[in-house]
């Protein structure tokens, strides 16, 4: 049974990996997938959450650091490095069928820290946001897909290290979203006005 499903996720990956190839996917996924790409998103968020929030706006920031924090705790350290899968871009064997765009790395696989934190920051303020900003639902889940879906195209993760990566950060950042809820109540009561768009 582990062996099929390691080699059905092997399948998946070499249809995204090599069945998706493209000049465009070549030029953007790595570019979607590199942090440096999104600091100026997340520099905005935080003089936005300041700004518009004032001393909540700062303990908004001090969750969403802590969720990120404990996201990457998880996968990165706890998680990969008892699973110890290696990735397909490091596999002696079948790195030969894929397509490396980006420098490989020498972690392990599982689960995808690049899922994983995507995942929790934007579950994290989606529990926060969703009733204030209707946009922000799908804006947050179409972020941190993308980011994720880029890990196997470039060749660093396979789809099972991707998706169970996702589902870790969804429940972190539900979990950190409640524990907002529960320590901030305030937060969303109803005399604090939404976020309107023009």
């Amino acid at each position: 049974m582990l062996n099929q499903l390691i080699h059905f996720d092997q399948e998946v990956f070499l249809a995204i990996n090599q069945g998706l190839s493209n000049p465009f996917f070549d030029w953007l996924l790595p570019i979607l997938r590199n942090p440096y790409t999104w600091a100026p998103l997340y520099l905005f968020l935080i003089i936005f959450f300041i700004k518009h929030y004032g001393k909540m706006g700062i303990i908004i920031v001090a969750f969403t650091l802590t969720n990120f924090a404990l996201s990457d705790a998880v996968s990165s350290h706890l998680i990969k490095k008892n699973v110890k899968r290696v990735r397909p871009c490091n596999d002696l064997v079948f790195k030969e069928h894929v397509n490396i765009r980006v420098r490989c790395g020498s972690g392990f696989s599982f689960t995808s820290s690049h899922a994983t934190n995507h995942f929790a920051m934007a579950f994290f303020w989606i529990a926060l946001f969703r009733r204030r900003w209707k946009h922000a639902l799908w804006l947050c889940i179409t972020w941190a897909s993308l980011i994720s879906f880029s890990q196997i195209y470039v060749g660093v993760h396979y789809p099972v290290d991707v998706i169970c990566g996702a589902l870790l950060g969804i429940l972190i950042g539900l979990g950190t979203g409640y524990l907002f809820k529960r320590f901030f109540p305030s937060f969303f009561a109803n005399d604090i006005p939404p976020i309107t768009t023009s």
